[in-house]
């Protein structure tokens, strides 16, 4: 029986689908290989093997490609392994030596940022450099005419010959035409019809969008990391009656936690004694703070409020609500099978067919018919320059580039052209609640009446006692109170989650929820709170010397564009849903006011699972939200879109951003990518009409080297000025 291993390694300049599957593809021919998922995301790459010797090969196979590879460790000298069904060790056996020793890792390790700015990378050094190298050759050419080709294939070599050393890797590794090996051709081939500033400017172009998906991908993985952020570095241990700080990573289950006012839970638990308001929007994304009591479970990451609760750890770190997010979006994204960028897959089939053409233009006829080798031999460089991809490699991302500046400058981001161009195939859209569909802050809606005072009164003692308060009701309430004088509130405390009471102008005040309330009230206006309740209002009441006084409702209210935005898009054909952590009477009201499928009460997990339900029903799904809450189902989405004003994860872990946090602005990204798509389809359908005819005409002998260059810059002029029209257009 084999002795199965499994290593995690992190993989450095690894940040695009295409960088992925050369990797995965080279990996995999080696012997002893039985698995390997790679994340481009996470910069990691999990193989499954067998052997002594194979983890150093693997090392070996992916460094050859020019990508630098380290096993993940936790810990001073500790590799990453874990064991196989049978319970043997996995891992590599002769850097392990203690199975019992080996922590498994910190997700958020995983993903930690391997490098400072972009500009100390290898990558950005050497994109620097060629740019420094293509000046100096242009100021060169300018004063020493004579010496300005020369000087432009030394700068073209700066840039290509790193590339060439990886494409050539590559092509050992099973993947012979990358699309370093394209640029590697391109730019030879225009060397050798003398168009070095070309190929020099091809090849610098080519670095500097290299670098920019390396920038992308390194943000991508630094908001995994803060995931982790949200777990506090110490808890308080209640042991024997004694209550001693520890770290948050050594707790263990059925051990007792103190949490105090303001705290971050540290470990997911059941509460044991205690009352208290929780902040769960990071995790469930309720609008609202959750009163929790004895039996209630707690979440790790969560915050607790004015109360303080003692509760039993239910998971270790490695298990807690953080860590299985982490988790759920790393799977998501390492499920998503790597898809090669366009330029990529075509040059598998166009460039070896354009190197073959060339070929034998340029040696049957002399060969079968006696034709003369100089002039066929020019034809054939001809042929190879009509053929070389600069026109695509540029122009075609001009279309892609001219888009993503025109729905930057209306504050709708994408990163990049792949996620563009799958909005206009997506026939599904799922909405978070609470900062998406709605405004993310609850505002009062309706100030109830119940006894002698006014309604403004009602509103000044209740504003009187939140002063200073920064619980989200407390914040919605003294905003509806602004421009009124408030009197101080003496006395003012917190119940333990149950309401506020303080002394104001010498009356005894409390404001608290219908069930904390001792104080009788009439049938008439349960009935009026109970018909705000099943609306998903949020309703306190205000009590002043014993007598209730008046209510004040609250809700989380729909943006203003809401109702419009989700008609745009059924309009399109596309089907919309909510899914929130939200209670359901809440998120069913608003739902019914939007018009749309609603699923309610749900946890990360089961957020990603319906996205994954939808996906297998053949839908192509985007997925809108703004919290931590809902970083996997962004991630498992075929599109992920983080609402304006959402947390850092959410817009790191997304694939499109809404800075203005208007739900109208989604449909606007479908349109603009089905705009892109035809521009882009009408730029090649140019460059290859073009090299086309003038293939015919070279082959001919009509049109000779000169024609074939113009053939090949007018191609990329004529795509380039119809991709900027995109930059004029409305969305």
């Amino acid at each position: 029986m084999k002795d199965i291993q499994h290593t995690r390694f992190r993989v450095g300049g690894m940040d695009c689908a295409s960088c992925a599957a050369k990797i995965d593809r080279a990996v995999r021919r080696l012997p002893d290989v039985e698995d390997v998922s790679v994340s481009v995301s996470g910069g990691t790459m999990s193989v499954r093997y067998s052997g002594d010797d194979t983890f150093a090969a693997i090392q070996k196979q992916v460094s050859r490609l020019g990508y630098p590879v380290t096993p993940v460790i936790d810990g001073p000298n500790r590799i990453v392994a874990d064991h196989d069904e049978a319970g043997f060790c996995r891992g590599d056996s002769s850097r392990v030596k203690d199975c019992g020793s080996i922590h498994v890792h910190s997700h958020v390790q995983a993903h930690e940022s391997s490098g400072g700015p972009w500009w100390k990378s290898d990558k950005g050094g050497l994109t620097i450099f060629s740019g420094v190298a293509l000046l100096l050759a242009y100021g060169l050419g300018q004063l020493l005419p004579e010496i300005g080709s020369v000087a432009f294939v030394i700068a073209m070599f700066v840039g290509l010959v790193p590339i060439a050393r990886r494409a050539f890797a590559a092509a050992q590794a099973g993947t012979p035409f990358s699309i370093e090996m394209l640029m590697t051709i391109a730019a030879l081939g225009a060397v050798f019809i003398n168009a070095a500033e070309e190929a020099a400017a091809v090849v610098f172009l080519f670095l500097v969008g290299e670098l920019l998906e390396g920038v992308a991908a390194g943000q991508a993985r630094a908001s995994i990391k803060a995931l982790g952020a949200l777990i506090p570095e110490t808890a308080q241990l209640e042991v024997g009656g004694q209550v001693r700080v520890v770290p948050a990573e050594t707790l263990e289950l059925g051990q007792i936690v103190i949490i105090r006012p303001g705290d971050r839970i540290a470990a997911d638990g059941i509460v044991l004694s205690g009352e208290s308001d929780i902040d769960e929007a990071s995790v469930t994304g309720e609008s609202t703070p959750v009163q929790k009591g004895i039996g209630d479970v707690v979440f790790a990451g969560t915050v607790n409020g004015a109360g303080v609760l003692r509760s039993r750890v239910t998971a270790t770190a490695r298990d807690n609500t953080i860590a299985r997010i982490i988790r759920l979006v790393e799977e998501a994204q390492e499920s998503k099978a790597p898809t090669e960028r366009f330029i990529d897959r075509f040059s598998r089939y166009y460039t070896p067919g354009v190197v073959a053409v060339a070929a034998l233009v340029a040696i049957i006829p002399p060969l079968f018919v006696g034709a003369a080798w100089g002039e066929w031999v020019y034809r054939g460089l001809a042929v190879l320059l009509i053929g070389c991809p600069c026109a695509l490699v540029i122009s075609t991302p001009a279309a892609i580039a001219a888009s993503l500046s025109a729905g930057a400058r209306r504050g709708l981001l994408m990163k990049g052209g792949a996620v563009l161009e799958g909005f206009g195939k997506l026939t599904a859209i799922a909405f978070d609640k609470t900062g998406t569909l709605t405004e993310g802050r609850p505002r009062v809606t309706d100030i109830l009446v119940l006894g002698e005072l006014p309604e403004t009164e009602v509103v000044r003692l209740a504003a009187a006692l939140e002063a200073g308060s920064s619980h989200p009701l407390a914040l919605a309430i003294l905003a509806h109170a602004e421009g009124i004088v408030l009197p101080p509130a003496e006395k003012a405390r917190a119940l333990g989650g149950k309401g506020v009471t303080g002394t104001i102008e010498g009356r005894e005040v409390l404001l608290s929820s219908l069930r904390a309330i001792s104080v009788p009230l009439s049938d008439e206006a349960l009935a009026v709170i109970a018909r705000l309740n099943d609306e998903g209002k949020t309703v306190s009441v205000l009590a002043v010397d014993g007598a209730v006084a008046g209510a004040i409702a609250m809700r989380d209210e729909p943006r203003a564009d809401a109702i419009a935005g989700l008609l745009a898009l059924k309009e399109s054909g596309l089907r919309t849903l909510m899914l929130t952590g939200d209670n359901r009477r809440t998120a069913q009201a608003i739902g019914d006011m939007l018009g749309i499928e609603v699923r309610a009460e749900l946890m990360p997990e089961d957020k990603q699972r319906i996205v994954n339900e939808l996906q297998r029903e053949g839908l192509i799904v985007g997925k809108v939200g703004d919290g931590i809450n809902d970083a996997p189902a962004l991630a498992a989405a075929d599109i992920g879109i983080a609402m304006g004003g959402g947390t850092d994860i959410a817009l790191e872990t997304a694939d499109a951003a809404v800075l203005h946090g208007r739900v109208s602005d989604v449909s606007k990204m479908i349109v603009l990518s089905k705009r892109m798509m035809r521009n882009i389809f009408q730029n090649i359908a140019i460059a290859l009409g073009l090299k086309a005819l003038f293939l015919v005409t070279t082959v001919l002998g009509v049109t000779g080297l000169w024609p074939a260059i113009l053939a090949d810059t007018g191609a990329t002029v004529l795509v380039t000025l119809n991709a900027l029209r995109l930059l004029r257009q409305p969305v």
